[in-house]
């Protein structure tokens, strides 16, 4: 999809409401893409304390010793994977009880990852309401990375001012402080003055599982062995998770504050999936099907990649415009975005709702491939 094809205009301006969206919901049920896929998410939730414990065991027999670096390798692989699966229950992919669901959220996610329940629900939910929408989208509002020409044109000292200039080469540095970011966010929202719904069992979570961490790496470790260790996993821990969230909507259409889309071109096109094989699905925790969770985000992950075809083949016959890549690709279009973006300059993807452009082109570009902006 180029960026003049990406442009996008206004639900009165197109004719178009929420039928389109509901067509599409019908198909999706009548195929079963909704029905509960217990038997493969309980498997992986009793994998959790299993391979926890298992981690922790190995962790115990290498003692004192250097080596314990491949062991912070795969806490981050294994923090990760269990936090996608804490995402899944958030979104009500799990169980029908919502109850049970935001159970499981806060035990996967504040006993198991370190990450509180409360404050991704708050923030995540925001973002599926209104992805890439100035004022809106709250993954826009990031204290390091300018996502907006007006936030990159912000006053800032001459060095901040040249690294967000230069954001594309530090991007992957940068997430590798994303780990820290999200425990001390979480820390930070348990004790706000907000409300937070069971904040007592959010804290007692987040305590348990901080403080136990920390105490079993410097119980094992010599402190030296122990600093290395926590950066280490820290630190891929943040760049699993950023390098898997990072391709679904940077680089992709910004919506202006105050304007309303149908709720399919709302989600559809301003995300961005990206294809592989059942590997990358793995990986990425169904992640890289980011339009299809997008439109349904109580659909099961294992159904992802089979709504993929049917929703893309859905989305070109009513001219909507469906953009899939590549992963390298798609990191690619993201780093130069967000440079073009720290440097100033202004080109179709940063405001394409107000080019009032459509061109018969719109239509022919709707396929399963997508160009760098």
């Amino acid at each position: 999809m180029t960026g003049e094809s990406a442009a996008v205009q206004p639900v009165a301006a197109r004719g178009v409401s929420n039928s389109d969206f509901t067509g599409l919901a019908r198909i999706v049920r009548e195929r079963g893409l909704m029905r509960r896929r217990y038997g493969y998410y309980w498997t992986n939730l009793a994998a959790v304390p299993v391979l926890f414990t298992a981690g922790i065991l190995l962790f115990l027999w290498i003692g004192d010793s250097w080596w314990q670096l491949f062991t912070a390798v795969g806490f981050a692989v294994l923090f990760t994977q269990t936090a996608f699966l804490g995402h899944d229950a958030a979104h009500r992919q799990i169980f029908r009880s919502g109850r049970w669901n935001d159970w499981i959220s806060l035990i996967i996610g504040d006993l198991f990852v370190g990450m509180s329940y409360g404050w991704w629900q708050h923030k995540h939910t925001r973002h599926h309401a209104a992805p890439n929408q100035l004022g809106a989208d709250p993954d826009l509002e990031l204290p390091v990375v300018a996502f907006t020409p007006e936030k990159a044109a912000q006053e800032r000292p001459l060095v901040l001012r040249w690294i967000i200039g230069h954001q594309g080469v530090f991007f992957f540095p940068i997430l590798l402080l994303e780990g820290v970011s999200l425990h001390a966010s979480s820390i930070r929202r348990v004790f706000a003055r907000e409300p937070v719904p069971r904040r007592p069992t959010e804290i007692a979570f987040l305590t348990v599982r901080l403080l136990g961490y920390l105490g079993l790496v410097f119980f094992v470790l010599s402190p030296d062995k122990a600093a290395v260790f926590l950066a280490v996993q820290l630190g891929l821990f943040g760049v699993y998770m950023g390098s898997s969230f990072a391709p679904n909507h940077k680089g992709m259409p910004l919506v202006p504050k105050g304007l309303k889309l149908d709720f399919l071109r709302r989600q559809v096109l301003m995300s961005r999936n990206i294809h592989g094989n059942r590997l990358l699905d793995v990986a990425m925790g169904g992640l890289n099907y980011q339009i299809e969770h997008h439109l349904f985000p109580s659909m099961p992950r294992p159904h992802l990649r089979q709504a993929a075809p049917l929703i893309r083949t859905y989305c070109v016959e009513h001219g909507v415009s469906y953009t899939e890549t590549g992963l390298w690709h798609s990191y690619g279009i993201v780093l130069r975005y967000i440079n073009r973006v720290g440097l100033g300059k202004r080109d179709p993807f940063e405001c394409p709702l107000l080019q009032q452009r459509a061109t018969p082109a719109d239509t022919r570009d709707t396929q399963n491939t997508a160009n760098e902006p």
